[in-house]
């Protein structure tokens, strides 16, 4: 069993994600993100069009090959913490929120023919730094914290919410909790650092493992984000607890992310050597059939995961 029963995804259908869109916007299109947060684009027309043609460009990808596709949006940073940071409250929230799915909803629209399934997801950060330990949360404290967010993505129709750059295990645990009790299925991503572990110190498998007997299994499934192969792939063995594991967003760069965020431009690595890393771990473990791209990633790294995945 890859998934839990109330994912919305097929295990019958290969997936594609959206690649690095952050990083895209900013250093492709010049649009300014103030705490790595997409969603303030919404008020810009110029950077709206920017991210539609984008998002045209991975599904038109997705069309080519025949995949499925899972797209999340500009909503990494919209929970209540960062949401305030950046001058809005609860109720703004819920309404930016929406914004943030109609606008996949829309730019996805005209697939609907071409595409044999596709998957409207929410982006959900964690409360601190990513590239921290996460600091001294609980599993309660991040049950309540995540509650907001994924209330108002429920509201706002989204089929899956994913949990993104997750680094510690309690808030992992407080995600799916929360989202368990508002129905919605949830994919948990964790991020691992140059030592292949989490910053907060577990393994990969601890920390699926873990997260597991704590939530009964709720998750709609789990994958890993912002790590590049290098980082990875020391951390994934042939254990069960691997058949939990559906996905892999990788980075494109071997570089360490710290160094990454600091270089100022677009490190888009090798898109053909991504493509055949992705081919030949999606050999080993079939299961995992939904691919894609975080930092440094675009459209092309997308056709060059299809091509050795679905040909």
């Amino acid at each position: 069993m890859t998934t839990a029963p109330n994912s919305p995804l097929r295990d019958d259908l290969f997936y594609l994600t959206e690649a690095g869109t952050e990083t895209e916007v900013m250093y492709k299109h010049g649009h300014e993100l103030p705490h790595f947060a997409m969603f303030t684009l919404l008020e810009n027309p110029r950077a709206v069009d920017d991210i539609t043609a984008m998002y045209r460009r991975y599904l038109d990808v997705m069309a080519e090959a025949g995949t499925g596709a899972m797209i999340c949006g500009l909503d990494y940073r919209l929970s209540p913490d960062w949401a305030a940071l950046l001058g809005h409250d609860a109720p703004a929230l819920a309404e930016i929120q929406t914004r943030c799915i109609d606008l996949l909803k829309e730019v996805s629209a005209p697939y609907a023919d071409r595409l044999p399934h596709i998957v409207i997801g929410g982006c959900v950060g964690p409360r601190g730094d990513a590239y921290g330990s996460g600091g001294t949360i609980t599993a309660d404290e991040a049950e309540a914290y995540h509650m907001t967010q994924l209330a108002a993505l429920k509201s706002a129709g989204a089929d899956i919410a994913c949990a993104q750059t997750f680094n510690n295990i309690p808030e992992a645990i407080g995600v799916t909790r929360a989202a368990e009790r508002i129905g919605l299925p949830v994919a948990v991503y964790f991020s691992l650092d140059s030592k292949s572990r989490l910053n907060s110190g577990p393994s990969l498998r601890e920390a699926v493992e873990t997260t597991e007997a704590e939530t009964g299994g709720s998750a709609a499934f789990y994958g890993l984000n912002c790590s590049h192969p290098v980082e990875f792939e020391p951390a994934i063995d042939d254990g069960d607890w691997m058949n939990r594991m559906r996905s892999v967003r990788p980075n494109a760069s071997k570089m360490e992310k710290i160094a990454l965020c600091k270089l100022g431009h677009l490190e888009d690595g090798d898109p053909v050597e991504l493509g055949q890393q992705m081919g030949a771990l999606h050999r080993r473990f079939p299961q995992m059939n939904v691919l894609g791209g975080c930092c440094g990633t675009d459209e092309r790294h997308l056709r060059e995961i299809a091509r050795n995945v679905v040909g």
